[in-house]
């Protein structure tokens, strides 16, 4: 791969971790009700993004130029409804409406918009992707990574030969190289994986989008340490946007509520929300800051001082989730029901405890 010329680095700007309830559409009875409901829900964070922007931008001087929305907030998680029928009720099009509402938020506001959602891709029918984006002020989506790391969904590791055929390296790990910095995503729990954000960092990311909907908490939860790590470790700004809770579900409403956070390459939290709707997590991205920290010489300079030829013999050598688990010998993709995941990591850690590995 050819890393794309790193372009002047921008004025400082704001970014927003834009802390929204997500709205189930469990109970919508077609796919039509269920995009009505998450066209009406794009329509409200268009208005709502706007007043905090403004809001933001008279407190501090500076305009916002990318916002964060918190993850499955178009439709909540699916539960214990079956992949194929999630797929065809609730997840979206790639070229869908529902981003070109989105699409039409970015632009109309001038920003760099990011978020998640369950996505249908027509090379891999039946299933969906759990899909983080970036949707650029021109309304197309500059960025779409597909969760690698996932319980009970399809994740590409799973379709692993066919999705590197059609979308190569570059689609598994995008970088988004923009006017505003060099953009990642991070998809909900793979904050707790250092690889996937190390991976990101190693093809230029300078800031890395955190769609999540979590378990808030006054104590420091995994993610939250997680989050800092991922910022001081990668020498990269994180911006982690929680969920308001989830409404439409029979799971109380705060379960998942609280913590939105914007940290510095550092590693410091910059702002952080308490809990409900909120726009109170936002602070100023220095690119300029951040890249010359790369570029000086010392101890904290985590990334140029890697060694990761180092680790790469240990990591080819280990094999612990397989890949290709939902491709048939013919090649098809199967449609997996839940269970199949569980099936397959209890299959890993029985042999990895044969191996005495664990």
């Amino acid at each position: 791969m050819t890393a794309a010329p790193t372009p002047p680095a921008p004025k400082p700007y704001a970014a927003l971790a834009l802390q929204i309830a997500a709205r189930s559409v469990e109970k919508q009875p077609d796919r039509a009700a269920a995009s009505a409901q998450m066209l009406a829900m794009i329509a409200e964070i268009g208005a709502k993004l706007r007043s905090s922007a403004i809001f933001i931008q008279q407190y501090g001087g500076t305009p916002v130029r990318l916002a964060v929305l918190p993850e499955y907030f178009l439709t909540s998680y699916p539960g214990r409804i079956s992949i194929p029928d999630f797929a065809e009720k609730a997840a979206l099009d790639m070229d869908g409406p529902e981003y070109a509402a989105l699409g039409e938020i970015a632009s109309a506001q001038n920003l760099h918009l990011a978020g998640n959602a369950y996505e249908r891709d027509p090379n891999f029918p039946g299933i969906y992707f759990q899909t983080s984006f970036v949707i650029a002020p021109d309304g197309r989506v500059a960025l779409r990574y597909r969760r690698l790391n996932s319980m009970f969904a399809p994740t590409p590791h799973d379709v692993w030969s066919k999705y590197l055929d059609i979308y190569g390296i570059d689609g598994v790990f995008p970088v988004a190289h923009t006017e505003i910095g060099n953009i990642a995503a991070i998809a909900s729990e793979e904050i707790l994986y250092p690889e996937i954000a190390r991976a990101h960092a190693l093809r230029g990311a300078e800031i890395f989008v955190h769609s999540s909907s979590e378990i808030g908490s006054p104590l420091a939860t995994p993610k939250q340490i997680a989050k800092r790590a991922r910022a001081f470790e990668n020498i990269a700004y994180v911006v982690s946007a929680n969920t308001a809770g989830i409404e439409g579900t029979t799971m109380p409403l705060a379960s998942a509520d609280g913590n939105s956070t914007v940290i510095d390459y550092k590693g410091n939290p910059l702002s952080e929300s308490n809990s409900g709707e909120t726009f109170t997590a936002f602070a100023d991205i220095d690119i300029a800051a951040l890249r010359a920290q790369r570029r000086k010489p010392g101890m904290t300079n985590f990334l140029a001082r890697q060694r990761l030829d180092l680790f790469a013999p240990v990591y080819a050598a280990a094999t612990h989730q397989p890949a290709n688990s939902l491709i048939e010998p013919d090649g098809t993709v199967r449609q997996p029901d839940r269970d199949h995941f569980l099936r397959v990591q209890e299959q890993v850690i029985e042999r990895l405890s044969k191996e005495g590995l664990i």
